[in-house]
């Protein structure tokens, strides 16, 4: 019982008839206020082109401020999660850059970049939990979304792989600034930047760059699912708080992260929600049984 909403290159609405031109689809389940956003361009591979940039904004902006959704699934369709960037269709991007001189080439060039950066970074600055659900290859730019997400799952044909390098360039748009503070260690960071090889779902848990690994895409989906409609199923103040709090203290010291989260809780601990869990919980009751008001 979902419904989906697309994104221009990868996703596609699952209640009107998807367009051609779609990438991605967004689909929510109303019982459990989870949002599916699939990446839906199979036949390219679920390659980023140029309409997926704009419309991934546009998508999570519309999730940021939905009341009806409390979680997000991301997903692909098709044989594998993403070929990362179509070089076909963006190549005149970076190949031709418009400007009159190179100050004015570089300028351009540097907005077109940032632009590109919030295509992702838009997933992180949206207080709903995202959940991203990965089988088969995810390359290039899948490094860069997934980085960018706050739950990562995998099947076990999943393989992952910082290809930039073997296009000539460094990654831009987030796997550099993101994935330390995913895996943790610096040293394989390092080598999977510069080499470009290819992490597959067994090291890709040992590392901490998923949490979960499934036996295949079914089974991957049905627990994204499962795992959403528990998170779906507490106080949206009390997660959504708490997805802030955590990036808020990935980039701050524990002192300035404390503070912060004193001033945080100092008006989010009004809410009736801290009363309704303790009520259920004192009755020993599901917090699926518990109505929490919209975010």
């Amino acid at each position: 019982n979902v419904h989906v909403k697309h994104i221009i290159s990868l996703l596609r609405f699952i209640f009107r008839t998807p367009d051609v031109s779609s990438s991605w689809r967004e689909r929510s389940h109303p019982a459990s206020m989870i949002t599916h956003v699939e990446l839906y361009r199979p036949e390219k591979r679920n390659a980023m082109n140029r309409a997926f940039w704009s419309e991934m904004v546009e998508c999570f902006s519309q999730i940021a401020v939905d009341a009806e959704c409390r979680v997000v699934v991301v997903s692909g369709a098709g044989k594998i999660f993403t070929a990362g960037i179509d070089l076909m269709d963006m190549s005149s991007d970076f190949i031709q850059p418009v400007g009159d001189d190179s100050a004015r080439t570089s300028w351009n060039l540097r907005r077109l970049i940032a632009k590109y950066q919030e295509t992702f970074s838009v997933i992180e600055k949206c207080p709903k939990p995202v959940v991203v659900a990965v089988h088969g290859a995810c390359i290039g730019g899948g490094v860069d979304l997934i980085t960018a997400c706050d739950i990562r799952l995998c099947t076990q044909d999943a393989w992952f792989q910082v290809k930039e390098v073997d296009i000539g360039l460094a990654a831009d748009v987030g796997t550099l600034q993101r994935l330390p503070s995913v895996i943790g260690s610096r040293s394989l960071v390092n080598e999977l930047a510069l080499t470009a090889r290819k992490m597959y779902s067994d090291e890709a848990k040992t590392c901490g760059l998923v949490s979960r690994v499934f036996p295949d895409k079914e089974a991957m989906l049905a627990g994204a699912l499962e795992l959403a409609g528990e998170i779906a199923a507490r106080s949206p103040v009390a997660v959504q708080g708490t997805k802030i709090n955590l990036i808020y203290s990935r980039d701050h010291s524990v002192a300035d992260s404390l503070d912060y989260m004193a001033t945080w809780n100092m008006s989010m601990l009004q809410t009736q929600d801290v009363l309704k869990s303790a009520q259920a919980a004192i009755e020993k009751k599901s917090p699926k049984e518990v109505p929490f008001s919209k975010l």
